[in-house]
């Protein structure tokens, strides 16, 4: 058993999983917290490295391209300190830290670990159900569904639709930005009726819209990952824009008229809350507008 424990957290590798543990220490960021202990499966490791600094080293996990649902969701997008897959180790313990990453590399040698693309999930991703209460609204997961209840200070189009279901089998994919806290990020599921759409986030009835506390909304990738990890493996689907393409070549015309179709829907929606005077003048036009430049 090679292991390694620091107030950050602790590694622990004994021949065939890498155990991590997040620390219980407030500097441990709060997503790490949350997502609690991940079991790392040997063939899902790429590589493993140690970068020494003068105060405080990192140890730092690779995993192969498709194997990990949160690496997937996130796109490389996590914060340094919010990566699961990074640990802080003080300068003393270098010599520890070395040897975890040796024994790491010399089984993943010696079982012959391919570098190359995983064509399934080898990790689960977050268990559910997951709730998270962000800027924009509550997000849940239970493993079929999406829901989103908006908060009070969502953007008053989206309280008017009211809370929105989404079942797994009507998602073409999840995209997730995190909010920096320079820049709004966002949460949007992207359902096979609006993958043409290009709402920005604070009007999309399908996306979480984040911009409230940093720490907080970035808990939101844990239903990212969690939902990405119910839908089919990147390995086995198409592109949207090739299968765009593919629709163009093979029926452009039904094609055209499914995204009219979501455009006058979408109008009609809008129309149906100015009339019923959840909209004012004003704001029906301007989300009007918004629709008419996204299609």
């Amino acid at each position: 058993m090679a292991e390694i424990i620091q107030r950050d957290g602790s590694w622990a590798f004994d021949g065939t999983t890498v155990r991590i543990t997040p620390g219980l220490h407030r500097s441990v960021p709060l997503f790490r917290q949350t997502y609690g202990e991940i079991a790392v499966p040997l063939e899902a490791v790429a590589g493993i490295v140690y970068e020494p600094e003068r105060r405080r080293g990192r140890l730092r996990l690779r995993l192969r391209e498709g194997a990990d649902p949160l690496l997937q969701a996130t796109g490389g997008r996590l914060p340094d300190a919010a990566d699961p897959y990074r640990l802080l180790v003080d300068v003393d313990r270098s010599g520890v830290a070395e040897y975890v990453a040796e024994e790491i590399r010399h089984a993943l040698l010696l079982d012959q670990i391919p570098k190359e693309p995983t064509r399934a999930y080898l990790l689960p991703g977050p268990p559910v159900p997951v709730s998270v209460r962000s800027s924009d609204g509550t997000v849940s997961f239970d493993g079929g569904q999406v829901r989103i209840d908006w908060a009070d200070t969502s953007d008053r189009v989206k309280r008017a639709t009211g809370p929105r279901v989404i079942a797994v089998g009507d998602l073409v994919r999840v995209e997730w930005l995190p909010n920096s806290g320079h820049e709004d990020g966002f949460l949007r599921f992207v359902t096979r009726e609006a993958v043409f759409s290009k709402l920005p986030a604070e009007k999309d009835p399908y996306a979480l819209d984040l911009w409230g506390s940093v720490r907080r909304d970035l808990l939101t990738a844990l239903v990212a990952a969690a939902v990405t990890a119910r839908l089919p493996h990147p390995s086995t689907q198409v592109s949207v824009e090739e299968a765009a393409r593919a629709d163009r070549r093979t029926a452009a015309v039904p094609a055209q008229a499914d995204h009219h179709d979501v455009l006058l829907r979408r109008l009609r929606e809008l129309g149906e809350l100015h009339r019923d005077g959840v909209l004012t003048d004003e704001e029906f036009a301007r989300t009007k507008a918004v629709i008419l430049r996204a299609f």
